[in-house]
């Protein structure tokens, strides 16, 4: 297996557990992290399935970046971001499918329990999509494009947008649904536990995976290093 084959497959496993986290919180009950709030929102409200609520809310990620940024967004990268979008919305599908398999927790142990295992799987899932070092799915890079654009720090930026995206969730569940919905205690535990839990496995697992993907440390890239880098920052 080549190089490129396999920072795909890196990357493809990264974003499967990343919507395998996501279901698990779904069906928590407890509230979604900040990065699925809208569409989680949009699916309660709409009854369309969690899938394309999560590729309309990532295509408007993508608006926004083109709205905010700058530098002109190539054709290149916007068809790139559609596909990982669609790729995304897919697993999102299958998995809370897989997920619903399961009996739903109906007690308070339960629903905590699903919850800490989302975040695990989630961060599990950041830890290899990043650790790929290709092109990064729309909220991410919508993240980067705020911290150039006005000139903020990464860290706060993710801050900015999380809690943008949170408020935007909680207006359309309060409007649509006289209720909080996608917003809970789940949502402030990701927020704050992912990061943490990402922190400690970047160190440990980064360079073992990024050992597997190139040849020697010699063989990652500047670009790679340069998309890394901010990332181990906003995780400490």
């Amino acid at each position: 297996m080549n190089n490129i084959s396999k920072r795909l497959t890196l990357y493809v496993i990264g974003l499967f557990l990343l919507s395998l986290g996501v279901s698990f919180s779904i069906q928590a009950n407890l509230g979604v992290s900040p990065v699925s709030s809208l569409a989680y929102a949009i699916s309660l409200t709409s009854g369309l399935t969690i899938g394309i609520t999560t590729i309309l809310a990532n295509i408007l990620f993508i608006l926004a970046q083109i709205l905010l940024n700058k530098k002109h967004i190539g054709l290149r990268e916007f068809v790139v971001q559609l596909i990982i979008v669609f790729l995304f919305g897919l697993f999102m599908d299958v998995t809370l499918a897989i997920v619903q398999i399961l009996p739903t927790p109906d007690t308070l142990v339960g629903k905590y329990l699903f919850l800490f295992i989302s975040l695990y799987i989630i961060s599990a899932g950041l830890l290899a999509y990043f650790s790929a070092g290709l092109p990064l799915m729309p909220y991410d890079a919508l993240t980067y494009v705020v911290s150039e654009r006005f000139n903020m720090k990464f860290g706060k930026a993710k801050i900015s947008s999380d809690l943008l995206n949170v408020a935007l969730a909680g207006i359309i569940c309060l409007v649509f649904l006289q209720s909080l919905g996608a917003i809970g205690i789940g949502t402030i535990l990701a927020a704050y536990f992912i990061g943490k839990i990402l922190g400690k496995m970047m160190p440990r697992f980064q360079p073992l995976l990024q050992s597997w993907v190139c040849k020697s440390k010699e063989d990652i890239t500047i670009e790679e290093k340069e998309g890394v880098e901010p990332i181990q920052q906003q995780f400490p």
